[in-house]
């Protein structure tokens, strides 16, 4: 989908802010961009959409130099979010959303529909929202705002600059949550910014480390913490959170050893001692088997962390639970697995977990 290659960007003042990027985003993929101040990070998202130009190297979109497309239509075909959140103050809400779809001259009864599927998508209620100024909202509101005028001409690929940096906690992480559940419905190409590795590890399908311009690790959230790449990893992810924090998919079992396929059901043996979790043909839960019984089971989503799937265990009393991610069954949990993650954790300095 963007492909980096070799790409180096040197400022007339002799500063070289990217040393030879080679990295590319998947189709549907959300990129964390993450590091310290300086790092590169900005710099590297704003070639995307060509507000900085590389001195070496190319970037591809669809297997196109960006250098071969019209730059407007790049840029209409690219929603940006940025921490400063941006909305004209003169224009209503609706007018904010519809700038974009409105110089792609869509129909106005298009861009209507499209602003109230949008509001609704986000918890906005068009009815109360259409027609009140920027002004006039929350700083959470306003930046759910920015997100969604991003999204309003249905872009492939949306860039996201630090959009939550400047909000309350609280505000922060309820935007956190509202992005990672919108990526599973749009499923859109994101680069998402962030000089904050607890919200890189959150969000992203893959987590991209950069010092001093050069890529340090580009791994999964759980490969990174689980396997940083050298010292810089290690104390940039820090020891920040309880282990509790922890979310499911870095201690989920992704091996398969507990997962059957429906082909199986019919012919297998199971312990009548242990819980299996069923996925059908298109990788997805379906169900799972129990006591040699086929039965429902609660889902733990990847991202959830492990006090609440530990609630879940305790409230349902169960050995063994299904993973998802949007759609897909990627791995089970036990409760054993959890006890065992918060014993490795257990502080050498005082002798309690962390809480």
């Amino acid at each position: 989908m963007i492909e980096f290659k070799e790409v180096t960007k040197t400022y007339p003042d002799g500063t070289t802010a990217l040393k030879g990027l080679t990295f590319s985003v998947g189709e549907g993929e959300l990129l964390t961009v993450v590091g310290p101040s300086g790092c590169g990070k900005t710099t590297t998202m704003k070639m995307i959409n060509r507000l900085i130009s590389p001195t070496e190297g190319s970037i591809f979109i669809h297997n196109k130099d960006i250098k071969e497309f019209n730059i407007h239509e790049l840029r209409w075909n690219i929603g940006y979010v940025l921490q400063q959140i941006a909305l004209f103050p003169h224009m209503t809400i609706e007018e904010n959303i519809a700038i974009v779809p409105e110089m792609k001259k869509w129909k106005k009864g298009d861009i209507s529909s499209r602003i109230d599927e949008l509001m609704e998508m986000v918890g906005l209620d068009p009815a109360t929202y259409r027609k009140r100024k920027p002004d006039e909202l929350s700083g959470g509101e306003q930046q759910r705002v920015g997100v969604i005028r991003a999204l309003a001409a249905d872009p492939d690929i949306i860039l996201m600059d630090e959009p939550f940096s400047a909000l309350d906690p609280i505000s922060r992480e309820k935007l956190q949550q509202d992005i990672r559940e919108l990526q599973q419905k749009i499923q859109k190409t994101i680069v998402f910014v962030t000089h904050d590795m607890d919200e890189a590890l959150a969000l992203g399908d893959r987590v991209c480390l950069m010092k001093e311009g050069e890529i340090v690790q580009l791994d999964t959230p759980q490969n990174m913490i689980l396997h940083p790449k050298n010292e810089f990893v290690k104390e940039f992810i820090g020891n920040r959170k309880s282990p509790w924090q922890t979310a499911v998919d870095v201690i989920a079992d992704q091996t398969g050893s507990r997962v059957i396929s429906q082909n199986e059901l019919e012919n297998r043996k199971f312990e009548a001692n242990k819980t299996y979790i069923i996925q059908d043909d298109a990788g997805k839960y379906a169900g799972a088997v129990k006591y040699g019984e086929k039965v429902e089971l609660p889902v733990l989503t990847n991202d959830m962390p492990l006090k609440k799937a530990a609630d879940i265990f305790e409230e349902h009393e169960e050995e063994l639970l299904p993973v998802v991610k949007g759609q897909q069954l990627i791995g089970t949990l036990s409760y054993r697995d959890i006890v065992l993650h918060l014993k490795e954790k257990v502080s050498t300095e005082n002798g309690v977990v962390r809480s």
